[in-house]
């Protein structure tokens, strides 16, 4: 046989593998080594660099690694700077935002004006949504917006911002500012970063910051959705103090203390079994 039609390597020992198979081989070698290169990775999975390459640019885009000269680091965790990527993300604690959802989607009637910021908790959200008739949901995210065009309730429509896309997939900027300064619902469901007694509500996006307050700005009733995992994160920049909130969701992970201290600055704290 050909040796280069072989899909095994005499020398690495590696079958050819599936794309996502490949991407995890990269990740746990990063993980193992906190860098690898480029060369060293196509010898061991026996393709080609440009292939390599390939797969990093898709983990970076995920969030999982940064790419450097010659390879690529593992993303550093919890930095008040890093914005991890959607999908990496929305793959973490999703039992958890399942339960926040649920609970979330009992505060929506319809006919009403919803605001949803860009999130995997309110892309959870935006699942439990799409039954209701006759809402208007304005968001800043394309993958909530795609809900709702997906499966249409009768009655809703949906308005999306524009703006300049971050790495978890928001909207952002001069432009969607101008959009929403015009704008007003009856209801803000915002997903965050991180959220603290003495920091509040918390994002490692500057635009994002900016416009995650003006949602809660022109909402009549703001409700952060967020897991028990987002308390005392914080962020680079914060964009509103807990006593701008109205609601916290929020699971039962969440410690009685934090409770009692959220509860002095949040007028309603739902949490979720």
């Amino acid at each position: 046989m050909d040796p280069k039609h072989d899909c095994t390597s005499e020398e690495t020992g590696v079958t050819d593998l599936l794309p996502a198979e490949r991407r995890s081989r990269i990740l746990e070698q990063t993980r193992a080594h906190g860098s690898v290169r480029v060369a060293d990775l196509a010898q061991t999975l026996n393709v080609s660099e440009m292939t390599v390459r390939r797969d990093l640019d898709q983990l970076a885009q995920e969030g999982e690694l940064h790419k450097v000269h010659g390879g690529a680091r593992l993303a550093a965790p919890g930095a008040a700077s890093e914005e991890p990527g959607f999908l990496r993300k929305s793959r973490l604690h999703q039992e958890q935002k399942s339960a926040v959802a649920r609970t979330a989607a009992a505060l929506v009637k319809p006919g009403m004006s919803v605001f949803l910021n860009s999130g995997t908790t309110t892309f959870a959200l935006a699942r439990e949504l799409r039954s209701i008739e006759d809402l208007t949901v304005v968001t800043n995210s394309p993958r909530i917006a795609q809900v709702f065009e997906d499966r249409p309730a009768a009655g809703s429509q949906v308005v999306m911002l524009g703006g300049v896309r971050t790495p978890s997939d928001a909207l952002v900027g001069p432009l969607a500012v101008r959009s929403l300064e015009t704008l007003h619902a009856d209801v803000c469901f915002m997903g965050v970063h991180g959220f603290d007694l003495d920091t509040g509500l918390s994002t490692p996006n500057m635009l994002e910051a900016q416009i995650n307050g003006m949602f809660l700005q022109q909402a009549h009733r703001g409700v952060v959705v967020a897991d028990s995992t987002k308390w005392g994160t914080v962020g680079l920049y914060s964009f509103a103090a807990l006593e701008a909130v109205d609601d916290l969701v929020t699971d039962s992970r969440l410690p009685e203390n934090a409770v009692t201290e959220l509860e002095e600055r949040i007028t309603r704290v739902h949490r979720v079994a």
